[in-house]
């Protein structure tokens, strides 16, 4: 059975390429636009891995990522956040968080790839 990966992002043309690619990936692609949304789909899909954006409307990435690392229940979701804010205190924040890894924008692709395998396999 496919991963399911949840793309919270509220730029268009990132969500567009990030589901072409793990979709070429082999991976079911979810999509939020915002932090709420990006709860919600978690609670009710609960997907293996969250590519999450810091900076979104109505709740931040790190907002997201202290709500789930803090509930038992999903805990154990991955979350990847991906992010233009690649400041030391900004990367420290969110791995303080409970997010298990931090990318900054622009990313490779190729890079991008071989993370998500990474967090999916552990």
């Amino acid at each position: 059975m496919a991963k399911k990966i949840l793309i919270a992002d509220d730029e268009p043309n990132i969500v567009i390429s990030l589901e072409f690619l793990m979709k070429r990936e082999g991976f079911d692609v979810l999509i939020a636009n915002d932090g709420d949304e990006a709860v919600q789909r978690i609670r009710g899909d609960r997907p293996d891995l969250v590519l999450l954006d810091v900076m979104m409307p109505k709740k931040s990435g790190f907002e997201v990522c202290q709500e789930i690392k803090s509930d038992p229940a999903l805990a154990d979701i991955r979350i990847l956040m991906l992010t233009a804010k690649g400041r030391d205190t900004e990367v420290a924040k969110g791995l303080a968080l409970g997010a298990d890894a931090y990318m900054t924008k622009p990313f490779a692709t190729k890079e991008l790839v071989e993370r998500v395998r990474e967090l999916l396999e552990r």
